[in-house]
């Protein structure tokens, strides 16, 4: 972080950041959500390293040591990704993020697990609103899917 203007600095992403980026996707996922089984993290974690951070424009940002401490994917007009570590929480970086994917990007859209209501309630504080609902995930689980937009 920039600390006169306490701004984000981003950063991108490269192929070489991937198994960093990973592991904080993997992190996150622990510290917020819940209801996904050991399996299923498991399932993901080599879909997120070897295709779905390749399928996104990614940015990130760091601490003082060049440690990632989150990650942002956009594709389009929709945030497709965005995982900060469990030790930088609760310090804005993710509303930094969106506001950067808003305003800069022209993110209009993001989905948001129905069983992860912490993630619900940030997006709705972003100005983000619920138009739809997916009974099941984009890979067919069972993991109901908010579709939002920007109000």
């Amino acid at each position: 972080m920039n600390n006169s203007k306490n701004q984000l600095l981003l950063e991108p992403v490269f192929p070489s950041d991937y198994p960093e980026v990973t592991e904080v996707w993997e992190a996150s996922v622990r510290a917020t959500h819940h209801f996904l089984p050991e399996a299923d993290i498991l399932y993901f974690k080599p879909l997120i390293l070897n295709e779905y951070l390749k399928a996104v424009d990614l940015v990130c940002t760091k601490d003082a040591t060049g440690r990632i401490l989150g990650f942002m994917g956009v594709h389009g007009d929709s945030l497709e990704m965005l995982f900060i570590h469990p030790d930088a929480r609760g310090k804005g970086i993710g509303a930094q993020f969106v506001h950067h994917a808003i305003h800069q990007l022209n993110v209009r859209k993001v989905d948001v697990n129905e069983q992860n209501p912490q993630a619900l309630g940030f997006y709705e504080r972003m100005g983000f609103v619920v138009v739809s609902r997916s009974e099941l995930d984009g890979l067919g689980k069972p993991y109901p899917i908010l579709h939002m937009e920007l109000k």
